[in-house]
Formats: C-alpha cells, structure tokens, sequence
C-alpha cells in the first residue's frame, strides 16, 4: 500500500522531469566542484606552505577563492529553482485533493470531519511540501557528496578509510530502528492536531449555543484535555526525532577519534605528510555531514510517508457519482422531470426513499411534503445528482442524469436550501455566484423577485454589503431571500425550493411566493414545504411518510381526502 502511494506521488513529480533534471545537473556540478576544496588544501598545505612557494601559495588561494564562489552560486540557483518546482508539484497534489474533494457525495461529509480533512489538505501536504521543498534536494546533493567522498577518502588512504566507514553499520541500524517507531508517532501527532483541529471548528460555528448553554468553562476543559494529548504526541514524537537524529550521528563520530589517533601517529613515523592528513581530514569532516544530514532526512521521510498515508486516504474515497463518458448535454432542458421506482439507503437500516415515482410536467409546481426525516431533502440531492438512487432512475426529459452532462443538468436544475450557504464576500457576489457573467440590473432584479431589495434599500452599502463568515451578519431570512434571488438570477429550467420561506415572515413570504411563481412560469418548480400556505398554492403535491410516496394530486383534493395530507396540517389549516 505505501508503494502505491509513493507510485502516486511519482505521478506528480514526472511531469517536471527536464525541470528537475536541470537541478539535479546544477547539484551535480556544485557537488564537484566541493570536492575540489580538500585537494586544493592538500596542495595548499605540501607545496605552498611547507614547499615555501609563494607562486603557488598565491595560485591555490585565487582557485581556493574561486572555486568556493562559484559552487556558491549554483546551490543558492539549485536551491531557488528547486524550491518552485517543488511547489508547483505540490499545488498539483493540492488541487487534484480538492478537485477530489469537490466530487465527493454528501455521504462522505456526513461522515467525515471538517477538520480532518482542513488538517490534511494544510498540515499534511504542507508536511509532504517542506520535505519536498527541504529534504528531496538535500537527498540529492549528500548522496552525491558522499560518494565523492568516499572516493576521495579510498583514494588517499585506504587504511583510514576503513577506520572512518567501520562504525557506519551501527549508525544506519540505529537510524532504522527508530525511523519505524517514528513514523507510528508521527501519525498519532497528526491525528490528535486533526482532532484539536476538529473541535476548534466544531466549537466556533456552535458559540452561540455554547455562551446560552453557560458551556464555556466545559469547552475549555474540553480544549485543554485535546490539547495535552496533542503535546504528549508532539514531546513523544520530538523525543524520537532527536535520538533517531543525533544517536546515529554520534556513533559515527567514534569513527572520527579513530582516524585522528590513527592518522596522527602515522604522520608523526613519516608515513604519512601533513598535506594528505589535513586533506584525508576536510574530507573525512565532510563524510559525517552527509552521512548525518541522510539519517536525520531518512527520519524526515517518515513524517512525508505518513502525510502521504493520510492525503491518499481522501484520494482513495470513492465518488458516488461519475460522469458518463458518453454523457450528453442538450442544449435546451424543458423540465420534465421523472422518478421511476426510486430507492436509495444512507446505509443506516431505513431506506431513505423507497420505489418512490412520480412525473412533474414542464411547468407544474409540485410541492412535496411529509414528516421529517421523510425523504423530502433526499428528492433535492437526487435531482441535483449528489446523489445516485440504489435502485430505480431519475429523469429530465425523459434522459437519466447518469447519462447527462453534470454541467448541463446543474445549469438547468437550482436548488435553494432551507439553510443555504453565503459566502463572505457581498450581497452583489453571492447573488452572481450562480451567474459570474450577469449585470448589475439582472443582479437587482433577480434581487426584487425575491423579496430583497426593501431590505438592501437600507443598508448603507447597499449590495457592496458583506454578509459574513457564513452569512452571518445577516438573519436567516435574509440569508434565504440572498440564496433566493441567486436561484432566480441562474434562469433554471427545474427550481428546487427547500423550505422557502421556513425563516420569513407572513409578508415576506407570500412576496417570495409571488416571485416565484412569476419567475418560474412555464418552469417546473419543486417546493418542499411543510407549511400548508405554500403547498395549497402548488398544482400538485406529494407526501411522504416513513420513505414512502403515500399520496399525490391536487391539494384541495387532498384535503377532501382527510388522509395524510389533511391530518399533517390540519394545525395550520384551523389556525
């Protein structure tokens, strides 16, 4: 499984292979060019200083001088130039997890988290970027380095090589033994800031209920019990990281002891000049760097794979509904709109609709109603197709929306919720969110149609007016009437309304009726209501009870019945 995830990360890298590759060659001629450092001090030291040549002296210092510039400036270009590749690929891994993400059915944001999939798309590919950014370059220029390295070291003195490369077995056995326990605590550290993340979010959006429930000193202590066990994992994990880091490093320091008290009695019986010493020891000082620098990013590469782990997680959910690759779109949608013996489970024992079928004519208003909890919303989901029904079809003239266009079925089809989503930004832009192309009067008329435009003739700014984080500087009503008039303004062929006017006055209501009606004619509307003004105003209705389509027609018809219809509002009829 881990294999197939590096393959996908691959998948991302491939396409910015000459890129990379420019890197690499920059890395490679930088790497060289360090190498060059020691011989130059081995002659520095031999010719120029015990030699007493002041040509030579003067010679080696220019090339010493130069050498170093210049292998400067490659690493900071590799280094520049890595880092934006390295962020372009990983916006790709980005964009393909909310591209995923804007696939996904409501099942899957029923049963996940916000805040465990905010922490993977920020902390883990953020995670995943910073070894990418940091690490993968820096793999690349110590691997490169170490093996000059260690050609240079056998070439001058095999005897001190061997003393140097003899303790690095127990460097990487240690390195290996505790990358595994790593990588198990770096997960429980992502999991316990997903879920501090979680309860952040979950908290905010529920403060009123929190401050009228006097609940604020519980939700501290709620806070401060995830926030410990965040640290405990964060300590455990910093813990782990600094012995997988330094112990490895300081076994391989044993082996620099070694070759100072080796190397030096050699020099001192002749065996050895003073120039070979010091340059076998600039290079043997630059074989542990590398050698800790590729341990401590071997731990690094633990934290990576579990991001890795964790982003896949929402890649491999699977998406309930997928375009046909043969879907059509035509261009005009008359708004005839079918259910033919529909059935679809959440998978919680009930149906959530059962051999449900019903036929809306272009042009029919048809109100649905029903209990809660009934399967009225689910109808909205299904001809909007965030949903695929288990068993049975849905219909818009007469073609099943699993062989039709997404675009084209959701520019033909608007829903306004009972609870609809504001963006924060004004009441111009989340009007034209459905229409980014309309003008400033289709804008306004689509707001007077809903009821709207009294309410913005008061404000200051009229409809430059922010809304709020969620619409919340407006009242719920408002909030209805706003997602109203953008409902209006799309021009759909089939209008799903929500529960309308759950949150409007008697007014306001009967205006945003009127609105309706005069928008949608000849335009099929669907309006799922559980107020009897509303659904007495409709050409048909449908109730349903328990999952199940229990009665249809006409509602003065239904009303004579004293059946279901009559017995769910005969409240609001005697009131």
């Amino acid at each position: 499984m881990k294999n197939q995830h590096l393959l996908r990360a691959l998948r991302f890298v491939t396409p910015y292979w000459r890129r990379l590759g420019l890197v690499l060659l920059l890395s490679l001629f930088s790497t060289a060019l360090s190498l060059v450092l020691p011989l130059i001090s081995k002659d520095f030291f031999d010719r120029a200083l015990l030699g007493r040549d002041l040509p030579s002296l003067v010679r080696t210092s220019l090339l010493f001088a130069g050498v170093t510039i210049i292998g400067f400036f490659l690493n900071v270009v590799s280094g520049m130039r890595y880092t934006r590749v390295s962020a372009d690929i990983l916006f790709d891994m980005r964009l393909d997890v909310y591209r995923h993400l804007l696939q996904l059915s409501p099942r899957f944001y029923a049963r996940t988290r916000l805040g465990d999939i905010m922490s993977r798309i920020n902390n883990d590919i953020g995670e995943i970027q910073r070894v990418a950014a940091e690490a993968a370059l820096a793999w690349v220029g110590n691997v490169l380095y170490l093996v000059g390295t260690v050609v240079m070291l056998a070439w001058l003195d095999m005897r001190l090589f061997l003393a140097t490369v003899a303790v690095a077995p127990f460097g990487i056995w240690a390195t290996q033994h505790y990358r595994s326990r790593l990588e198990g605590q770096v997960g429980t550290l992502r999991q316990t800031s997903a879920d501090l993340g979680s309860f952040l979010i979950e908290t905010i959006q529920a403060i009123r209920l929190v401050v009228m429930s006097n609940a604020q000193d519980r939700e501290v202590a709620r806070f401060r019990t995830r926030n410990n066990a965040f640290i405990d994992a964060l300590m455990s994990m910093q813990y782990l990281s600094y012995v997988s880091g330094a112990l490895p490093g300081l076994i391989l320091s044993a082996g620099t002891g070694m070759v100072f008290i080796y190397g030096g009695y050699r020099v001192v019986h002749g065996e050895m000049t003073v120039g070979t010493f010091v340059a076998f020891i600039a290079y043997q000082t630059r074989f542990l760097p590398p050698m800790q620098a590729l341990m401590g990013l071997w731990a690094s590469l633990a934290t990576a794979q579990v991001s890795l782990d964790r982003v896949a997680e929402i890649l491999d959910a699977p998406i309930d509904v997928v375009e046909a690759t043969d879907a059509v779109s035509p261009s005009t949608c008359e708004g005839r709109v079918e259910f033919n013996h529909v059935t679809l489970s959440f998978g919680r024992g009930r149906a959530a609709l059962e051999q449900v079928s019903f036929l809306a004519e272009p042009g029919e208003v048809l109100a649905i109603v029903g209990p809660s909890g009934s399967g009225k919303s689910t109808i909205a989901d299904l001809l909007l197709r965030l949903l695929d029904p288990d068993d049975g079809a849905v219909r818009i003239d007469g073609i099943d929306l699993r062989h039709l266009d997404l675009r084209t079925l959701r520019r033909h089809v608007a829903l306004v919720e009972q609870d609809p989503c504001m963006l924060h930004a004004s009441i111009a832009e989340n009007i034209r969110y459905s229409r980014p192309d309309a003008t400033d009067a289709e804008v306004r008329l689509a707001a007077r149609q809903a009821a709207l435009e009294p309410f913005i003739a008061t404000l200051p700014q009229g409809y430059d007016t922010i809304v709020g984080e969620r619409g919340s500087a407006m009242s719920a009503g408002e909030r209805q009437r706003i997602a109203t008039a953008r409902a209006f303004l799309a021009n759909p062929a089939v209008l799903i309304l929500d529960e309308p006017t759950a949150s409007l006055d008697p007014i306001s209501e009967r205006t945003v009726i009127d609105g309706y009606e005069t928008v949608m004619h000849n335009r099929t509307t669907l309006v799922i209501t559980h107020r009897h003004d509303v659904a007495s105003r409709a050409d048909r209705v449908l109730v349903l009870d328990g999952s199940k389509l229990v009665e249809q027609g006409a509602p003065a018809e239904l009303a004579l019945r004293e059946g279901q219809y009559a017995n769910l509002f005969q409240g609001q009829r005697a009131h």
